[in-house]
């Protein structure tokens, strides 16, 4: 905990006086800074605390901030020198709030229970898995997080569903049957996560966060995530020319990666 407290009292140095502070790592959450839903390590945090030493870092991640918290810590906003929310709909820089962007007011409310109501249609007749708890469906500033199982599940019950979907494809199923039904909307639907998918208007992905970025004269943006394959809500990020993306398959990856790349 010293160790750690005097590296990020270190970090507190102006992004310009960084040993090489036009460069931008940007990290998803779930999977790759934590466990999926889980809190962050002390072996995390100090290598995070030893990297804004030498670069500017921050957060991408698909959930709220509040949920961001949970897990990097209720100082989060001071750890990073940004943090994106909801993929950057809501944006922090230097612990400010810079951005933020609805969901409804794009949308409209008619649309959007158009779209709600065919999903609770739909979940209420998926009988085949294993439980089924609550909150299926999580109204977020700028997308629907849609989940079969409901959020209010267990870790245990998280573990099983993640398994069970794995072998019967009831998200990507659930995915298909909305874009055969809202064809006529320009949305994305992105599988991330254990138990969810998120729905967005198109161009709403973990690419919006870079809007925030482009102007702060970057000479490299390097990506860090898990789920990079096509259809996972990293893709868009991890794929877009402007970054460089390092696929990573457990926070223990990204510790490793990050030796490698910055802090041997």
């Amino acid at each position: 905990q010293v160790f750690y407290d005097r590296i990020r009292d270190m970090a507190t140095i102006p992004a310009s006086e960084r040993e090489r502070g036009k460069v931008l790592v940007l990290f998803d959450v779930d999977g790759t800074l934590t466990p999926a839903r889980k809190g962050i390590s002390d072996a995390m945090l100090s290598t995070l605390a030893a990297l804004r030493t030498k670069v500017v870092i921050g957060t991408v991640g698909g959930s709220d901030m509040d949920k961001q918290m949970e897990q990097l810590g209720s100082d989060v906003l001071t750890n990073f020198d940004y943090c994106f929310a909801e993929n950057g709909l809501v944006a922090y820089k230097n612990g400010e709030l810079i951005a933020k962007q609805s969901l409804s007011a794009h949308l409209g409310d008619d649309v959007l229970k158009r779209l709600i109501n065919f999903m609770l249609g739909y979940m209420s007749k998926i009988d085949n898995i294993p439980v089924k708890r609550g909150t299926f469906i999580e109204f977020r500033n700028g997308m629907l997080n849609v989940s079969p199982v409901g959020r209010n599940c267990s870790q245990e019950e998280r573990d099983a569903f993640e398994k069970f979907d794995l072998e019967h494809n009831i998200r990507s199923d659930f995915v298909s049957a909305l874009k055969k039904e809202f064809s006529d909307l320009d949305l994305t639907y992105s599988i991330g996560g254990q138990i969810s998918f998120d729905v967005f208007p198109n161009g709403w992905d973990k690419t919006y966060a870079l809007k925030h970025v482009e102007s702060e004269g970057f000479e490299e943006v390097h990506f860090f995530g898990d789920k990079t394959h096509e259809g996972g809500n990293d893709f868009e990020i991890f794929s877009d020319p402007r970054t460089i993306g390092h696929h990573v398959g457990s926070p223990e990856d990204t510790i490793r990666i990050l030796g490698e790349l910055f802090l041997s």
